[in-house]
């Protein structure tokens, strides 16, 4: 990922000196020629960056080339800054005339002289490291990828419909066997019975939980449903404030453990209830005792389905055997997978494409999010040509080790165009299941620099609303 901010830094300084202020300042300090040489390099090295970002994955070498990279061109970006302030600096003090002494000797031929040796003696220390990086390129042998290419491929995809409705395929048993754990009435003898689902990354254990907690029959059941994300390890706490948020739509009236305590049990007291606690990680036996005394004062027959990918964490907490969430059927994955590879989720009348496309969802070992990612990545290569590359070449590269879908989740990443890359990446610095409006993350990527409107005069809420949908569907 830090290769495209490399990518975005280079774009910066592109389009730095390519200003028509920076050239005739320039061409006034004497080291225009200078300025030219920088872009041409910088441009070059941009070429490959693209290419770089896969193949240092297994080469150290080209790792340690990205490291001297980064440094060379975060040091162009900082020479430009200081360049672009000094501009700003004569424009301000031209307009002021109370100042015009001070111009006048800011601006008197023998500081113009000096500065301008300065400025071009580190322009050209800058170039010349720069061009020695670019000229080890060559021995990597990377691809070379144009910014008009970029661009041309932006606009393309710009046109295609998105997929909206997540509708859930092969879970339904699922669904019925989780509904009759729910209603077991030989689970009622107890306040509140917990009830594991236990699965690998990927497998489709949230969307189990949701397809159950949303079922109309589930609803009329329990009294009270509550939902709450705990990724990250928790304390008790943190819990009773998620739960009093989600009972009530509203933020708990303190902080303070007793009066969390309070309002908590007010809100379930009496009640049957259903409470999922969605991706657990904590294996703390005794914060989920602590947990589970808090729970009791529904009435009997309430449940607490939690999922996690820990069998120890199923033992702490269920009061049943945990219910396993295995991959999807032969069929269910081909059901997926003709609706994310496909237009309108058809079958193509190429037998060929539906070989290939069966032989693409044993790679994915059957797991719903593998099987998303791949299909809606090659929902965009159209030729049976396209599609044998990436299984015997692409696909062939990754190892899939068992309960382990990230390769070919980053296989996923890799395909992502560059404009993408950057804003699904910055991303990341959010916590896990942080919430944040569509329009406020369109905004923080407008205040990257990460959207242009280079291709047309079109707003940039406009483009990284395209941008936005394109990540969603993918």
């Amino acid at each position: 990922m830090a290769e495209i901010v490399l990518f975005d830094i280079a774009g910066s300084i592109i389009r730095s000196l390519g200003s028509l202020a920076l050239q005739e300042i320039g061409v006034l300090w004497g080291f225009k020629d200078e300025l030219r040489k920088l872009g041409d390099t910088v441009s070059t090295i941009q070429a490959v960056l693209l290419d770089s970002e896969e193949k240092q994955a297994h080469n150290h070498v080209i790792k340690d080339w990205l490291r001297k990279l980064k440094d060379a061109m975060y040091d162009a970006d900082d020479l430009l800054d200081d360049y672009s302030t000094q501009l700003l600096r004569r424009q301000l003090m031209t307009r002021e005339k109370k100042m015009t002494k001070q111009v006048r000797i800011f601006f008197s031929k023998s500081n113009q002289l000096v500065y301008g040796f300065k400025m071009g003696h580190r322009i050209k220390a800058v170039r010349t490291r720069l061009d020695e990086i670019a000229t080890d390129r060559i021995k990597f042998g990377f691809n070379e990828h144009t910014i008009a290419t970029q661009f041309e491929h932006m606009k393309r995809q710009d046109t295609h419909s998105f997929v909206h409705g997540e509708d859930v395929i092969g879970r339904e048993d699922d669904k019925e066997s989780v509904k009759k754990l729910l209603f077991d009435p030989k689970m009622n003898e107890k306040n509140v019975s917990i009830i594991p689902i236990v699965g690998i990354g990927g497998q489709g254990k949230t969307t189990l939980a949701q397809y159950v907690y949303n079922d109309e029959e589930v609803r009329r059941h329990f009294d009270l449903r509550m939902w709450a994300c705990v990724s990250d390890p928790f304390d008790v706490k943190t819990i009773i404030v998620k739960l009093i948020e989600s009972a009530t739509k509203e933020r708990p009236k303190s902080r303070e453990m007793d009066p969390l305590q309070s309002e908590l049990r007010a809100k379930i007291d009496g009640k049957r209830y259903l409470l999922v606690l969605d991706d657990v990680w904590n294996e703390n036996h005794g914060t989920w005792s602590n947990l589970e005394k808090l729970l009791v004062g529904g009435l009997r027959g309430s449940k607490v389905l939690i999922t996690t990918r820990s069998e120890k964490i199923a033992e702490i907490t269920g009061t049943i055997s945990p219910y396993p969430l295995r991959g999807l059927s032969e069929n269910s994955s081909w059901n997926l997978f003709k609706k994310m590879a496909f237009k309108d989720g058809e079958e193509p009348n190429n037998p060929k494409l539906v070989e290939i496309g069966r032989e693409i969802i044993q790679k994915c070992a059957h797991v719903p999010l593998a099987i998303r990612s791949i299909g809606s990545l090659l929902y965009f290569k159209n030729s049976e040509d396209d599609w044998l590359y990436f299984k015997n070449h692409e696909l062939y590269k990754i190892t899939q080790q068992e309960n382990d879908i990230f390769p070919i989740l980053k296989l996923s990443y890799d395909h992502l165009p560059s404009h993408l890359k950057q804003c699904f990446a910055f991303c990341s610095l959010f916590p896990k299941d942080f919430e944040i409006e569509m329009k406020v993350l369109i905004q923080l990527w407008i205040a990257q620099g990460f959207l242009h409107s280079s291709y047309g005069n079109r707003h940039l809420e406009d483009i990284g609303r395209e941008y936005f949908m394109d990540l969603l569907w993918r």
